[in-house]
């Protein structure tokens, strides 16, 4: 048990650190281009969310039989927090896809330093060819999400089961963020995206808490400008933390 909130502990601790990080010279050059996309998409976001928000709950509600009608105070909040873990979600896909490259090159900055030998240094041409390489990452992401999330999504109209799917909304929302972030530094190493499934998945709660810690900080109003550059560098601390400094790159 304490082995695990240890873990856990760490999870939390790596996003931390890449907070503290963005103020170094060598990062804030990193921080200006997500900066300037989330606040475009976190502004459609809320945009979107004054809009339809309420629309969406009473909708999803509106779906209890009238023998729970009486549930309806207690499931209302629930799928609230449905609606709005998938929103936030869904948005930080779009725009991390849209920073992916920028994200490649922090992540192999944070790379570099803390396992100077884990790449060669590249030129021009191998930073070109880092663009599409990275974009197919996201949507190969975007491939893994996307049925789980339906799945999730059909369950959240089953009365009695969906009393319990805001909970694993949280939970995947989490292993989606840390699945995120981490991956980064995986792909600058070349490694196959199920093989990094199966490393952040032992021990699954690390990256699940510091994914969780990633979506908290997004839903904070000003604060979530600042998020994707930190969990960049979190991730990636995360990720060679978890494979070692002295493996050897797997390159499956």
């Amino acid at each position: 048990m304490k082995q695990q909130l240890q873990t856990t502990s760490q999870g939390i601790d790596f996003f931390l650190n890449g907070l503290k990080r963005l103020p170094e010279p060598g990062i804030r050059a990193f921080v200006l281009i997500p900066l300037t996309i989330n606040i475009v998409v976190f502004s459609l976001l809320i945009w979107l969310a004054t809009k339809q928000f309420s629309h969406w709950v009473d909708a999803m509600v509106g779906w209890l039989p009238d023998w729970l009608s009486f549930l309806t105070f207690i499931v209302w909040p629930l799928f609230a927090v449905t609606i709005l873990l998938g929103l936030f979600f869904g948005f930080t896909i779009v725009a991390n896809l849209i920073a992916a490259p920028f994200n490649g090159f922090l992540a192999e900055k944070i790379q570099k330093e803390l396992d100077p030998g884990c790449m060669p240094d590249g030129g021009w041409k191998e930073l070109l060819a880092l663009i599409p390489r990275t974009l197919v990452r996201e949507l190969q992401k975007l491939w893994y999400y996307l049925p789980r999330a339906l799945i999730l999504l059909i369950l959240s109209f089953i009365p009695g089961i969906n009393l319990v799917t805001p909970f694993l909304w949280l939970f995947f929302s989490a292993w989606m963020m840390g699945v995120q972030y981490c991956d980064y530094g995986a792909d600058n190493e070349l490694v196959n995206f199920k093989v990094m499934l199966n490393r952040l998945a032992n021990p699954r709660m690390q990256t699940v808490a510091f994914g969780g810690i990633v979506s908290l900080f997004t839903m904070i109003p000003l604060i979530n400008l600042i998020v994707m550059p930190a969990a960049v560098i979190g991730g990636t601390e995360l990720w060679v933390r978890r494979r070692g400094l002295s493996s050897k790159v797997n390159k499956s």
